[in-house]
Formats: structure tokens, sequence, C-alpha cells
């Protein structure tokens, strides 16, 4: 048998990565990459369709021949948001594109999007660089949710309030070419609960990585009716305490998570008090309701209760589903 044909030498060069399941709305984001700016690099956009059969394939055929910027499709058939994440990973160490920029199916880019990324990569010399996203609401969506911006993506920083301490892949560029993404790969097992991303930066700061933050590198996100709603606010953000949690437990002393639990039930308290007191301002109230709900889901995984999944259900259809926490690798 021979061996397999050795990767590419890494180009400077940026491959947008576009995961998608079963959203027409994939449309407006490869419409608003055509007004980009350029960066300086040459560019290539590659599509992940996460769906078991390849129902964004149509779109794609349709979009790509006049499209100013390549685009290939790829089919990642397993309803599991890791599989088509992985996907454009080993698309772009393939294809020798040294930046991978992962987007979303359901944003669209402001035309200095890539220019900021690019710019915010080479200036800070961090191997990851993460971009804000902003929601937008109709007119029906409540007004407090949108007073408290609700939707919107932003870094999770540490106590120095300087350090990036988290990661997501909405709005973010990797370097592939640094050395703490080698053989860095996005698990399957989280791929239906959501978390993949928090844990793939999890183990890239781990061994060594850096986030930077460009904050004009703007996406923009529209907030369908399904999820203007704190009862859809709550159970994200009760999942991402499980997540959280998960990647505490990965530290296999009893103690630890006995401690963790307690600390996180204590600001679950906190938070229901404070959620009390601004009864009379909804805003207030709410956002404290939300942190009330990511401590709990935390509490929950680290007493063994089951994870919420998000992914693999057609937007617009039903979005969460349970199952028994995977065992901890």
């Amino acid at each position: 048998m021979s061996a397999p044909a050795p990767a590419p030498a890494l180009r400077d060069e940026v491959l947008i990565g576009i995961c998608t399941f079963r959203r027409p709305e994939l449309a407006a984001t490869l419409a608003s990459l055509q007004a980009l700016e350029p960066c300086g690099l040459p560019v290539s956009v590659a599509v992940a369709d996460n769906d078991a059969r390849p129902s964004a394939r149509a779109l794609v055929d349709k979009i790509t021949p006049r499209h100013p910027l390549p685009i290939a499709y790829l089919h990642a058939p397993e309803a599991n948001i890791s599989v088509a994440r992985n996907a454009l990973l080993d698309h772009a160490r393939a294809s020798g594109a040294r930046l991978l920029v992962y987007l979303d199916d359901d944003e669209t880019v402001e035309p200095a999007w890539l220019t900021q990324l690019v710019a915010t990569w080479r200036r800070s010399g961090a191997g990851a660089v993460l971009g804000p996203v902003r929601a937008h609401y109709d007119a029906a969506a409540p007004a407090w949710m949108k007073a408290a911006r609700a939707h919107d993506t932003l870094p999770v920083l540490g106590q120095d309030r300087a350090t990036i301490t988290s990661g997501y892949t909405c709005n973010t560029l990797i370097d592939l070419g640094d050395p703490a993404t080698a053989d860095l790969r996005f698990d399957p097992a989280r791929g239906r609960s959501g978390g993949e991303d928090s844990a793939f930066f999890a183990d890239y700061l781990a061994a060594g990585g850096r986030i930077a933050f460009a904050a004009d590198a703007v996406v923009h996100e529209t907030v369908p009716a399904e999820r203007a709603r704190l009862s859809w606010l709550m159970r994200r953000r009760y999942r991402s305490g499980q997540t959280h949690a998960s990647l505490i437990a990965r530290n296999p002393s009893m103690a630890r998570r006995l401690r963790e639990a307690g600390i996180a039930a204590a600001k679950a308290l906190a938070c229901g008090g404070m959620a009390l007191a601004g009864a009379a301002h909804p805003a207030t109230r709410n956002r404290q309701l939300m942190r009330a709900a990511l401590h709990v889901g935390a509490i929950a995984h680290l007493v063994g209760a089951r994870t919420i999944e998000i992914y693999g259900t057609a937007p617009g259809g039903p979005v969460i589903a349970l199952r028994q926490n995977p065992k901890e690798r």
C-alpha cells in the first residue's frame, strides 16, 4: 500500500467556510460576500452541506457561475455540525489555505469584514481572530430583547477583562499555520448538542494558542421569530452551561466537580435574587434569568443530567431533543 500523499504547504490564502443545514438564507450569505473589499490575499469559499441529502447543492450550483469568488460544495451528510466543521478543516488543509474563516449560513457580512479579520491577524500575531455578530430583530420582537442585545455574539473575557478565554465559529479566523492548531478537530460527540466550538478553542488555548478580537469585522444575523423568545434564550444558556461544565468535567476529580457545582449553585441563586430585584425592568430581569439558566445548566451536567441537542433539525422545526451525556474523554 502506498503512503498517503503529503498535505500541500500552507499558503497565505483565505478559505471562507460555511456549514449549512436546510437554510435558504445561505443565498443571502453568499450574496453578501460579493461586495467584500480586497484583503490582500486570494480568497475562496467552501460550503459544507450537513444534510443527509445534498439539499444545498442546487443553490450553490446556481450561484457559483456568477459569483466573483470560487465556491466549492462539500457534502458532509451526518446532521452533526462537527462533521461539517471538520470537512471544512480538511478542505482548507488539503487546498493549502492557511487561513480558514468560519461564517454561519444565516449571516451576512459587511464589505470590510474580511479585511478587518486579516488586518487583526497580521497586527496581533494571534492564531485565531473573532469578530462580533450583531443581531437584528423584526418589529414583533420584545422591546427588552432589543434593549439587552440578547442575541449578539461577543468574546468571553477573563478576569483581567482583556484575555479572551473562549471561542466561537460564527465569525472566526483560524490560522492553520499556528502550531497550536495542529491535529485539532471538532468533537463529533458534541455535534448535536453544540459546544463543539467551545471545546475546540479550549484545546487550542491549552496548546498555547491565543485569540484576538476584531471589533470592526462585523457580521449581521436576523433573528427568526421562533428564536425571539425568552424560553429559547434560556434553553440556549442552559446548554452553554452544560458545555462549560463538560470542559470542567474533563478533570476526573470528584472534589472539583462538587466544588464547581457549589459555585454554580451560589451564582444561580444570586442571579435569581437579582432577577427578583429587577422584576420591574424586563431587560435587567431577563438578563439575570438567562445567567441563572447558564449556571443551572452547569450544575445539571456536573450531577449527570441529560444534554440538550440543538443541531440536526431543520430550521423552523423542533430544535430541542434530549440524550444522555456522552462519556467524557
